[in-house]
């Protein structure tokens, strides 16, 4: 892994940009990853158009999970539920500015599930790893 990219994600896990949570919000999804432990929650504020005009997410774990979700919450700030439903994995991938293995990928997908869960407004039982391909 670069080192540029390496700094950008103990940067982001050790200091978020959005950590937190919205209250009041519009959009509230969290999950788990059963294999690490790892867990994110989101809020958004959504406009009467469809966009979001403010997010948010909390949650524990990894460098990867916590530094992914941060990068992609402030990448979705003004973008349409639309866009975000049409984000998947290649995404991700780009805002981290790496390849990962298959365990570290999930890690890093888990703010992208949780993110197109609530924009679809899944419940916790419709939500599959799906979401991210």
């Amino acid at each position: 892994m670069d080192d540029l990219y390496r700094e950008v994600i103990i940067e982001r896990y050790k200091s978020p940009y959005y950590r937190g949570h919205l209250d009041p919000h519009d959009i509230f999804f969290e999950d788990d990853n059963p294999v690490c432990g790892d867990h994110i929650e989101i809020t958004l504020r959504v406009d009467e158009a469809g966009i979001v005009t403010d997010a948010a997410f909390d949650g524990h774990g990894c460098s990867i999970s916590q530094a992914s979700a941060d990068l992609l919450i402030e990448s979705i700030h003004g973008k349409s539920l639309e866009e975000v439903k049409a984000l998947n994995k290649e995404d991700v991938i780009e805002l981290l500015g790496f390849d990962l293995g298959p365990v570290r990928l999930k890690c890093a997908l888990l703010s992208l599930k949780v993110l197109k869960a609530g924009a679809y407004g899944l419940s916790v039982d419709e939500v599959s790893d799906d979401l991210v391909e």
